[in-house]
């Protein structure tokens, strides 16, 4: 089969409802928690499948961030430099995912994402996700309510923790 051919193909299988291999990662990801069917076929039209080798870097830190990924299977480490020293500040598995504040804000990275094993990732990416959000309000809508509950509750842990610290 060629190539052209090929690529048709895993086009249509996409456009027809058919449940690929996906679907059922999405199914897994908090911010798709509740979504139907016919959303999440939506969201794997703009998901591009990457495999990262073993401490191959996904993303710098301070890096321009361009979208967020999600862990099909693997692990990745988040770290930071600290007094130019890298310090683990995560390690995240299958079913996880990171990177997500690029989404909505043009800012550098403030981590490192790093493959600690092979690692499949699904990458939903910024321009994708706002043609995604004009074509259907009311699913970007579900989705970056379940993006601004992560990233509140990440808020909430990190002032407790500081707290805990001046106590």
């Amino acid at each position: 089969m060629t190539n052209t051919r090929r690529t048709w193909n895993e086009i249509l299988k996409k456009v027809r409802g058919k449940e690929g291999n996906i679907i059922p990662v999405l199914r897994t990801v908090p911010l798709f928690e509740g979504l139907a069917f016919r959303d999440l076929k939506k969201i794997e039209l703009i998901a591009h499948e990457r495999t990262f080798m073993p401490d191959e870097v996904v993303f710098q830190e301070r890096q321009p961030g361009s979208g967020m990924y999600f862990i099909k299977k693997g692990v990745i480490e988040l770290t930071k430099t600290i007094n130019d020293e890298r310090v683990k500040i995560a390690e995240l598995g299958e079913g996880e995912f990171f990177g997500e504040m690029s989404l909505i804000e043009n800012y550098p990275r403030s981590a490192q994402a790093t493959a600690v094993v092979k690692t499949e990732v699904l990458g939903i990416f910024r321009p994708d996700f706002f043609d995604l959000i004009d074509r259907n309000p009311r699913l970007g809508s579900k989705i970056l309510l379940k993006l601004s509950e992560r990233l509140a509750n990440r808020l909430r842990k990190t002032t407790e923790m500081k707290l805990k610290e001046i106590e």
